[in-house]
């Protein structure tokens, strides 16, 4: 997953349209993830109150996972204190930047065929410039500026702060890169713009990075090595994001179990400090107490964990708070212990049960979703019956089920034949978002005739009747729309539902909202 979607959320990802069950599109339930919904691919950030800015108008738009369109967020914060507007409308923009993706081969074509578009806008304005941010810019960043010239600017994910000073170096006639990978960069007082969201629920970066080396990840190679954030800088961000009506934060991060702050650099250079030092860190199990005392009505949730990081220690915490959700993304992958070594996951299928057995004890009623690729290297009939029976004893509310999809600079790129063919890669991914779709199912029907928590977010899609929230375990709910209104809690009784949706009707407003 960019972690997408997972901490190695990434592969070839598909996302299901809101509201509406997923056919063969690689997921069999659209909940709230990192990796966002198809429809968002190529949104632009757009502030319609801002004012026209000294430097003229700025476009930003955004592909793949939440992460990138965090870092948007940030980058709009920087060119607007730089002194520039923003605006939805490339064809009005002085400045155009794409923060891109490189986990799967689709978003980097849709990338360069809006680069074209953006092109011919050139031709017509030479003083337009085009810049490309993000993880793909950091991979391709000779052929986007010299070969192909089809860019006057290329930031790495990194490299945000000096896209002001590449913006200068521009107009002085030269071409402008900086893809350099930082050991200390996490942005983190750099309050983001929120002009994308629905201003119920908003995403923290709490980590940058990953040094979890999957073999089919990219995200090490284009986005550097772990380092995390300071607490004091997350609580800040997440008490502002309470004090101006936001009810839910979801703390984001490729791994975000593997959370540790020591006062800033590396993660692998904490074992360097005293026994002293290491004891006044703070883990991620604490910084989630911290951010769930802000207010009880400020919910949390957070993305992605790793099943060989995730502690009973972060198990119990989210039980001692109410206001932490009852939700897990656990990314299995793969249900095959040699397909697990061979993805360098760092567990085995066991372990991964054990983490499974450990949510069920502590979090009785918590959902779980997982991540689970078809076709990795030399998987064999046997690997892929070894994952449906998984997904039988751990029976998901949901999944983000993809084919393997080979990525450049990956270990499995360097070491290992993609040698299943699409054909039976294909198959096996049909029959796994079969079986999930079975369990959505199920599940979803044992849920008929109870009543949950939801915090309303919008408007449902398909009606102008009807608003949606989610309950604690992660699952859209739609009811009649009524009186409410988005930002309340509310009490809902299901009465019916799909394998992806809960339908029911507020049966009363939760007390104590004010």
């Amino acid at each position: 997953m960019c972690h997408f979607v997972t901490t190695h959320i990434f592969t070839n990802f598909a996302i299901a349209p809101n509201g509406r069950e997923a056919k063969m599109r690689g997921i069999a339930n659209m909940n709230t993830k990192v990796l966002l919904e198809e429809e968002r691919q190529g949104e632009a950030l757009s502030d319609t109150t801002a004012a026209e800015g000294d430097l003229g108008k700025v476009y930003i738009e955004s592909y793949g996972c939440q992460m990138n369109f965090s870092d948007s967020e940030i980058v709009a914060s920087i060119m607007k204190k730089k002194g520039y507007g923003l605006t939805s409308d490339y064809s009005k923009a002085d400045l155009i930047l794409v923060n891109t993706c490189a986990i799967r081969e689709n978003a980097e074509k849709k990338v360069r065929n809006r680069l074209k578009t953006y092109n011919a806008l050139k031709k017509r304005n030479p003083d337009v410039v085009i810049g490309v941010l993000g993880c793909m810019a950091e991979r391709l960043k000779s052929r986007l500026l010299e070969e192909e010239k089809l860019v006057d600017i290329v930031a790495g994910p990194d490299a945000y702060r000096d896209l002001p000073n590449l913006v200068d170096q521009v107009s002085e006639g030269k071409k402008a890169i900086n893809v350099i990978l930082s050991k200390e960069e996490t942005y983190e007082e750099i309050e983001p713009v929120r002009l994308a969201g629905n201003g119920v629920t908003a995403f923290i970066s709490i980590t940058r990075g990953c040094d979890n080396m999957c073999s089919f990840c990219v995200v090490p190679f284009t986005r550097g090595r772990e380092r995390s954030r300071n607490p004091e800088s997350i609580l800040k961000e997440a008490k502002g994001l309470f004090d101006n009506g936001y009810r839910e934060v979801t703390l984001l991060g490729q791994n975000v179990d593997s959370y540790l702050w020591f006062g800033g650099g590396l993660k692998k250079e904490f074992e360097n400090l005293s026994t002293e030092e290491q004891a006044k860190s703070v883990n991620f199990a604490q910084l989630m107490a911290m951010v769930a005392q802000i207010n009880p009505l400020l919910r949390i949730r957070f993305s992605t964990s790793h099943p060989k990081d995730m502690t009973d220690d972060v198990l119990h915490t989210m039980a001692r708070y109410k206001n932490i959700c009852e939700y897990i993304h656990l990314p299995v992958q793969s249900g095959s212990s040699t397909i697990l070594e061979k993805m360098n996951r760092g567990y085995t299928r066991d372990w991964y049960k054990d983490r499974i057995s450990s949510i069920r004890k502590i979090i009785p009623n918590c959902g779980i979703s997982a991540d689970i690729i078809s076709g990795f290297c030399s998987e064999t009939e046997e690997d892929h019956k070894e994952t449906l029976s998984l997904m039988d004893w751990v029976k998901y509310d949901f999944s983000y089920m993809f084919k393997y999809s080979e990525r450049p600079k990956t270990m499995a790129e360097r070491k290992f034949k993609d040698d299943i063919t699409e054909e039976e890669k294909t198959r096996r991914l049909e029959e796994i978002i079969r079986l999930q779709n079975k369990h959505s199912l199920i599940i979803n029907k044992e849920r008929i005739g109870k009543t949950y928590e939801v915090l309303i977010e919008g408007v449902s899609k398909r009606s102008e009747a009807h608003l949606f929230g989610r309950n604690s375990q992660n699952t859209v709910v739609v009811f009649p729309r009524d009186e409410h209104k988005p930002g309340e809690y509310v009490h809902v009784k299901i009465s019916e539902c799909t394998s992806a949706t809960l339908i029911g009707r507020v049966v009363d407003l939760v007390k104590n909202q004010a």
